[in-house]
């Protein structure tokens, strides 16, 4: 007669996700981020020198002044309204388009991309062009919001395809309703990826500095602009950009708060199953004409206002100038955008695997450069060049840099959350079976968060193509982008002669977008 003792199960999932925060990080994925956030911090240390050029007392009275004050009211009820609207536009498309049986949801989930490739300074003008009253708060808000909610869709919609249906069906069986069910149950499993999205978001509005230069809407980005413009004392400036790195700060703190503790990785035996897609019924039309009119508005809008420059406009362009630029933009966007997901990989399993201090604080550290404006990145990499490194100045390597630094954010956000969503146990199997490390890295980790790592840098790629102020400073001699030729044509007035540029930024963008979209 055998005896049986019954005591306490950890299931294997269980006890790998309890280890992952207690387990030190290894050097693989320390040495690389901690060079990654060495790259963001730099600019602080531009930063820290100019600020402090003529002392605390002085700094402090530029913080303390009501203009500076004023520029931060501003600037950050801009960046709550865009985010806040992001939000509502992202997870409410991204839930619309995976887990409804809405028609043409495919095409839908493309269109939500497709803003992507639209930068916000040219929205910025389709919109002022068309409404001139709307200059100020009201056309900065609309330009970015529409710019801005795929940077919450993408995520969002990547987590709903991989999240478990179980407990949504378990809640419905219960008696939940559909929008109870969402509000209690799905909701919270979508945190972690629209905190993400919300951040980048908050930190491209802090940012952005086109959209709100021709909406004419004063914050932080077209103060210091104007400072720098102003004279050639950078002091000021450099507070104002002092106050930006703090608020960037404050907002990751913020977004590390509200991602929770656990992750979202199905933890079932067997292969995943596809949710029941919910009928929307009488819902059909109301969903049908909200997806029509975020569709109109963020890309048939500013297309329209394109093809009317390209048909209307009676200004020639050079085709050899614009070929080159087209040249020489997808260059550097393709290897940026390598590079910064490379740089990004290591960051991104860092935060979704280790809980310390240290991985916290690598992490937030490579969001510091996105906040600061590009001008200043583009400054403190050309004060650093002509001291330290004379041979990069306006060489390709210190412009590739300055997109690390601006835009290392948005791929270490989608490695996070695909490294989430990947089950940790098979990372302590392969752990348990002799790997190192970096094999572990390599031949689990990477693998299956490759959809998400290359959903990354596909999203790194289109935004690269379009950032501005970094590049008018960096890039090489006789050389231009599309963006560089866009703005000195839109800078002399010549908005038809400026809309082949545009027009080239957008093809070029909307496929990657595009792939993005058939993707969700």
């Amino acid at each position: 007669m055998s005896t049986h003792t019954s005591r306490p199960v950890r299931t294997p999932a269980a006890a790998p996700r309890a280890a992952a925060g207690r387990r030190t990080p290894p050097l693989v994925l320390l040495l690389p981020a901690a060079a990654a956030a060495l790259l963001a911090l730099l600019p602080l240390g531009y930063l820290g020198v100019r600020a402090m050029e003529r002392g605390w007392g002085f700094a402090w009275g530029i913080v303390t002044e009501q203009r500076t004050l004023e520029l931060l009211g501003r600037s950050l009820q801009l960046t709550a309204i865009v985010v806040a609207g992001s939000l509502l536009l992202g997870i409410s498309l991204a839930w619309l388009t995976v887990r409804t049986n809405l028609p043409g949801r495919r095409a839908w989930a493309v269109l939500a991309t497709l803003p992507l490739a639209v930068p916000s300074y040219v929205a910025a003008f389709t919109w002022i062009s068309a409404a001139p009253s709307l200059a100020g708060l009201p056309g900065a808000a609309i330009t970015l919001t529409f710019a801005c909610f795929p940077y919450v869709f993408l995520p969002v919609a990547a987590t709903l395809r991989g999240i478990d249906p179980a407990q949504e069906e378990a809640a419905r069986s219960l008696g939940h309703g559909a929008l109870r069910t969402f509000v209690q149950v799905t909701l919270p499993q979508l945190r972690p990826a629209a905190a993400g999205g919300a951040i980048l978001v908050a930190l491209y509005v802090l940012s952005d500095f086109g959209s709100v230069s021709i909406t004419r809407y004063d914050t932080f980005t077209r103060a210091v602009h104007a400072s720098y413009q102003a004279s050639f004392d950078r002091t000021p400036a450099a507070v104002l950009g002092c106050v930006l790195v703090v608020m960037t700060v404050l907002l990751v703190l913020a977004e590390n708060r509200t991602r929770g503790r656990a992750g979202h990785a199905r933890t079932g035996r067997g292969s995943a199953r596809p949710p029941v897609r919910l009928r929307l019924g009488a819902w059909t039309a109301p969903a049908l004409a909200w997806c029509t009119g975020v569709a109109a508005a963020s890309v048939a809008f500013p297309l329209a206002t394109l093809g009317y420059w390209l048909t209307v406009g009676n200004s020639g362009f050079d085709g050899e100038k614009l070929l080159s630029a087209t040249v020489t933009t997808v260059t550097v966007a393709a290897v940026g955008a390598a590079v910064t997901t490379v740089l990004a990989i290591p960051v991104g399993v860092l935060s979704a695997r280790h809980r310390g201090r240290l991985a916290r604080l690598l992490e937030q550290s490579v969001y510091a450069g996105h906040a600061v404006p590009g001008i200043t990145v583009g400054l403190a990499l050309v004060f650093f060049a002509v001291r330290y490194a004379y041979p990069l100045y306006q060489e390709l390597p210190l412009l590739i840099v300055a997109y690390v630094v601006l835009f290392l954010p948005v791929a270490v956000a989608s490695a996070r959350a695909a490294v989430l969503q990947a089950p940790p146990v098979l990372e302590d199997v392969a752990r348990s079976l002799g790997r190192s490390p970096l094999q572990v890295l390599r031949e689990v980790t990477v693998p299956l968060a490759a959809p998400g790592i290359g959903a990354g840098a596909a999203l790194t790629f289109v935004v690269i193509m379009k950032e501005l102020p970094a590049t008018l400073l960096l890039r090489p001699t006789g050389t231009d982008t599309l963006a560089t030729r866009l703005w000195t044509e839109t800078g002399a007035g010549a908005f038809a002669g400026a809309a082949p540029y545009a027009a080239a930024i957008v093809l070029i963008a909307a496929v990657p977008s595009y792939l993005l979209g058939r993707r969700s």
